[in-house]
């Protein structure tokens, strides 16, 4: 883990649009609500500085976060978050409680490494093609990663790594691999480079001729 990150917030009691344009406006705070664990779910406020602080950190994301709220502090995570659709500024906050014995369902970067040293891309002048930036994983809190890594290393032209190759940490599942063979997503591919063709391609045609 990168770090912990506690987020300070306040309970309030007027909803709506038009309430929650007054806060953002007068009081430079975020709506947000925070809801699951069985518990009633609650209107609060954070601020708007330390929000978009924490939201600089990719971990943050994907953390199992400390909201004090009223004074009582709460294991949560970031569940969702809604931005200006021009300003790309925080407009409302998801965030879900944290049970210990009930698996989450969460998004994860992926961090894909080794891309200079890409056998596809160094020994065929292939293109590394990203076809997915994050996964959703399945796991207890205390499993959640902040990101996978995704070792591209080997890879060579031609070659698709898929959900199922990806090295996952203890405790952690892919909810799209629960779903079935079909839901085996490529990940990263290596392209031939544009108008070329493999070693493979070329052996082939001298051997015709």
């Amino acid at each position: 883990m990168s770090g912990d990150f506690t987020i300070s917030a306040i309970s309030r009691a007027d909803s709506g649009k038009g309430a929650s344009r007054r806060l953002r406006r007068l009081e430079n705070k975020v709506p947000a609500i925070v809801y699951g664990a069985d518990k009633p779910a609650q209107q609060i406020s954070v601020e708007f500085k330390d929000l978009v602080k924490a939201l600089e950190n990719e971990a943050f994301y994907s953390h199992v976060l400390t909201l004090e709220l009223d004074g009582t502090a709460e294991q949560v995570v970031l569940k969702d978050l809604q931005r200006h659709p021009s300003k790309s500024v925080p407009m409302h906050a998801d965030f879900l409680r944290v049970d210990t014995t009930h698996k989450l369902q969460m998004n994860v970067p992926l961090h894909f490494i080794n891309e200079d040293k890409c056998v596809g891309v160094k020994q065929h002048g292939g293109t590394i093609a990203h076809q997915v930036s994050e996964v959703e994983v399945v796991c207890l809190a205390k499993d959640l990663p902040e990101f996978i890594e995704v070792d591209v290393a080997g890879v060579d032209v031609g070659t698709v790594v898929h959900l199922s190759d990806l090295t996952l940490p203890a405790g952690v599942e892919l909810k799209a691999l629960q779903l079935g063979d079909d839901h085996d997503l490529p990940v990263v591919t290596v392209n031939a480079p544009r108008g070329g063709s493999s070693d493979d391609d070329e052996e082939e045609g001298s051997s015709e001729e």
